[in-house]
């Protein structure tokens, strides 16, 4: 028996998974890849020593990883070494404080006690709750596709018990009175894409994730964790194309017959599985498709995640009072977040992110020096017209004068080099429609059977992976939603015998 041959568009964590599962099955797997390494948006580059790491950098829940490897006998740590970082994260507000989200119980309980003592017995409660969350959210539906209306009834009445409806600050609200303490435990939406104020509750279980997994940190950064899964997906057998962007998903008589890329024309494939953008799928690749045609338009009628801003730079001097991750918080939080999902203007102020890979692995910078990014998050370009060329240079400016001012002292002085990446850059170099960083937004109307199938209703050997599908963006969400796409093609193309 032959074995199915499937197409993954796409090398990012989402198609990564999804190839490696269906390799791991008896597939015949071919990843196509536009750009010239792997990774998607976990991209990378070096430059006079510094590594950069382009993409996503806090990597939670490594066993949905480790299980990635233990499905052909493999163990990930054969292939990545990953290193827990401690804390999770530095939380900065303007007044001075600072609050240190570690694993710890009675460090964290120190921490809330000094701000709110009555808000300590509150976090007792939320993280209670957050584990509810996971348990439901995650560990029960978070690689479960949701192809129709009725899958999503079956799992409604234990989500609305646990109020989905509300947004996670306001849940996170009911439990602790401290304004720090509600930022610190609903600023974890920002990181998929979501507001706060408008994303399901669903979203809290991200806190305990992270409390029950971890926050960790590949060596040598996440290229190096791209890396490791690829080499898993090529020591299986399975073949990755770089330098091929896919032009055409070929359609006749209802499916998929392969694809057509620059470099070799049509080539044949019994399945074909896109990691790139919905919009750009639909829109683009299946254009000489009604199907295609029809989604595409159905798909551009929803909400989109913001974009981001992301300047790296490295530096000569180390940053020792640095962590590796914090978030640093502006004069404002809910008037900024509103200004960034609905005004036609970039905002004058900013909350940030700040990556400092080498308080935990020195090795990402030459000695003696330090590599860095900071993102801000801005409006997609659906919801500000902003020319970033001319307001990139000056976005940076601003930013890394605001660092220096806060957190990097002397940063002008000893910097080496720096890049932009901007929403338009979104656009051109990863295809994002709109600009976006993380695809539909996830409010709970695009939530789950609302959002893009993991199976596309009408072509039945045409599959989706990654942000735009269940369960969203993320690593832990994308991998997610490769084990749900494999279920789905294992099931189609290699039914177990009767």
């Amino acid at each position: 028996m032959n074995k199915p041959r499937a197409a993954v568009i796409g090398s990012g964590f989402g198609g990564l998974a999804l190839a490696v599962r269906l390799q791991s099955a008896g597939f015949d797997t071919t990843i196509f890849e536009s750009r010239d390494k792997p990774g998607g948006r976990a991209y990378v580059w070096k430059e006079e020593g510094f590594t950069f790491d382009a993409g996503p950098t806090v990597i939670t829940d490594p066993d949905c990883l480790n299980e990635l490897f233990a499905l052909s006998g493999r163990k990930l740590s054969d292939y990545v070494e990953l290193i827990s970082v401690d804390p999770f994260y530095r939380l900065c507000w303007e007044d001075g404080t600072h609050f240190d989200y570690v694993n710890d119980q009675a460090e964290l309980d120190r921490q809330i006690a000094a701000r709110n003592p009555a808000d300590v017995a509150g976090y007792q409660r939320f993280l209670k709750y957050s584990e509810s969350l996971f348990q439901e959210g995650y560990v029960k539906l978070g690689h479960v596709p949701f192809l129709d209306f009725k899958s999503m009834l079956s799992a409604a009445p234990q989500l609305m018990k646990l109020e989905a409806w509300r947004s996670v600050y306001s849940k996170v609200s009911t439990f602790v009175q401290d304004e720090h303490l509600r930022q610190a435990l609903s600023f974890h939406t920002l990181l998929v894409g979501g507001s706060p104020f408008a994303t399901s509750s669903i979203y809290a279980l991200i806190h305990a994730l992270e409390r029950r997994g971890g926050v960790w940190f590949p060596r040598g950064g996440t290229s190096v964790l791209i890396a490791g899964l690829v080499k898993l997906f090529e020591d299986l057998g399975g073949t990755l194309r770089l330098d091929s962007p896919v032009r055409e998903i070929r359609t006749a008589d209802g499916r998929t017959k392969g694809v057509v890329t620059d470099a070799g024309g049509f080539e044949a494939f019994d399945a074909v599985a896109s990691n790139a953008d919905v919009v750009h799928t639909y829109d683009k690749l299946l254009s000489g498709d009604a199907r295609g045609r029809a989604a595409a338009k159905a798909v551009k009628r929803k909400r989109f995640s913001p974009s981001l801003f992301v300047l790296h730079f490295g530096l000569k001097t180390p940053q020792p009072q640095l962590r590796h991750h914090t978030i640093c918080f502006g004069s404002r939080f809910r008037e900024l977040i509103g200004e960034i999902y609905g005004k036609n203007a970039l905002a004058k102020d900013f909350s940030l992110y700040l990556h400092s890979p080498c308080a935990t692995d020195p090795g990402m910078a030459p000695p003696g020096g330090s590599t860095h990014y900071v993102l801000s998050p801005v409006p997609h370009t659906g919801t500000a017209d902003i020319d970033w060329s001319v307001e990139g240079p000056r976005y940076a400016e601003t930013i890394l004068k605001y660092l220096e001012e806060r957190y990097i002292p002397n940063l002008s002085r000893d910097m080496v080099v720096s890049r932009i990446f901007t929403p338009a850059d979104f656009s051109s170099e990863l295809n994002a429609h709109l600009g976006s960083a993380f695809s539909l937004e996830p409010i709970l109307t695009q939530s789950a059977f609302f959002r893009t199938h993991n199976r596309d209703d009408q072509i039945p050997n045409l599959y989706f992976v990654g942000a735009g599908t269940h369960p969203g963006a993320g690593i832990p969400g994308v991998v997610g939603s490769a084990k749900a796409t494999a279920g789905l093609m294992i099931d189609d193309f290699m039914p177990v015998p009767a």
